[in-house]
């Protein structure tokens, strides 16, 4: 089920991270969001600004006339019962997808959709060290395990950006250590943060998580798995978008 919602604010994190704030009654009774959790956000189709709820047939979601709503998926940050708010982040990409396209041009009372939120990770209190990894649409996520990871525990970061200036301070955690690593020019998206886990120390007690572009994350699970004979119960690997498609956003 979508939930109308408006744009609220728009806050420009870094030069490529807008946090969009979605408002309105509908949100009153959303369930909390787990930490890397994700909800679905439908936007106003062709950039007409107009919105139209779609129908579920049973196997997808379309539209009155037959064609595929626009949907996108992000991580649900901050969520307010009380003032009816829900903040979601954009990445923003020249000749990016329809939601950066979106994100680039919304103002305060534009109209949009929410569906969700889906489950995210369970945080186990037993673990002393993790790994988190990925790209710039998986820095929401992230930040969000950061800020719910004990603070006994070591938590080692990498994550892929397009440029030094998107960059920015996570969530201040005691035993954090973040490593940016900036894509060279010309490179397929993911090889630096393959490399980056790669060549991490991951011990047999060390939690994964890791998200981003669905080639590089291919890669980073085989590695775990089949080179490293890792356990699956010991990593999450998630394929947030594919390089060659409407880019990830977030």
């Amino acid at each position: 089920m979508f939930r109308p919602v408006e744009v609220r604010d728009i806050e420009h994190r870094t030069s490529r991270l807008l946090r969009v704030r979605l408002g309105g009654p509908e949100l009153s009774d959303l369930d909390r969001p787990e930490p890397a959790a994700s909800v679905r956000l439908l936007l106003p189709a062709d950039g007409s600004g107009e919105l139209e709820l779609p129908v579920w047939t049973g196997n997808e979601f379309r539209l009155a006339d037959g064609r595929r709503p626009t949907i996108r998926t992000f991580t649900p940050r901050r969520y307010d019962r009380d003032q009816q708010e829900l903040d979601v982040e954009v990445v923003l990409h020249e000749g990016g997808g329809a939601a950066s396209a979106w994100a680039q041009r919304v103002a305060p009372g534009d109209r949009a959709a929410v569906s969700g939120p889906g489950r995210g990770y369970a945080i186990d209190p037993a673990v002393t060290r993790f790994l988190l990894a990925g790209d710039e649409t998986a820095i929401p996520a992230i930040d969000d395990l950061v800020g719910v990871i004990p603070p006994r525990a070591e938590i080692e970061v990498h994550i892929e950006v397009a440029e030094a200036g998107a960059r920015l301070d996570l969530i201040a955690h005691p035993g954090l250590a973040v490593a940016w690593h900036v894509q060279r020019a010309g490179e397929r998206p993911g090889e630096r943060l393959v490399a980056a886990v790669t060549g991490a120390d991951i011990g047999d007690a060390t939690a994964v998580w890791a998200a981003g572009e669905a080639a590089a994350v291919q890669r980073v699970r085989r590695h775990l798995f089949e080179e490293r004979g890792m356990p699956r119960s010991q990593a999450t690997i998630r394929g947030y978008w594919k390089h060659g498609r409407t880019a990830g956003e977030g």
